[in-house]
């Protein structure tokens, strides 16, 4: 495996922080550009991941129409519709929702997550699916 130079991890991390802070117009051009919608960090989080957790509807959206995966998983289990459902936020959740994502799916799942802590509307929402 080729070694990633100093730049193309800057890139990396630079499209990291587009994806949590909701840059979604330059992430799309970069995706548009051949970077995979799938990218994932060293704690194997998604752009999509860190896109739901960081509240950016828009820009799940976007990498979602990019062809994110909705289903994947970080290294601790985890998708972006539980970080959606732990957010709190209905419209992340509905837009995940709406293109597959499993709320059974992760350790723990979306739907475990809506249990423990105690979140009935984001509970329904996932049970509604």
């Amino acid at each position: 495996m080729a070694e990633l130079d100093e730049e193309m991890i800057a890139f990396a991390h630079r499209m990291f922080d587009l994806a949590r802070s909701g840059g979604t117009e330059e992430l799309v051009q970069s995706v548009t550009a051949g970077l995979t919608a799938n990218l994932t960090n060293d704690k194997g989080d998604t752009l999509l991941i860190l896109a739901a957790y960081h509240n950016h509807v828009d820009t799940v959206i976007a990498l979602l129409e990019q062809g994110a995966d909705p289903n994947r998983v970080n290294d601790r289990g985890q998708s972006a519709l539980s970080a959606a459902v732990f957010r709190q936020n209905p419209e992340t959740v509905k837009s995940l929702l709406a293109v597959g994502a499993d709320p059974h799916a992760g350790t723990p799942s979306a739907l475990a997550t809506a249990d423990f802590f105690k979140l009935p509307e984001m509970a329904e929402l996932l049970r509604e699916a």
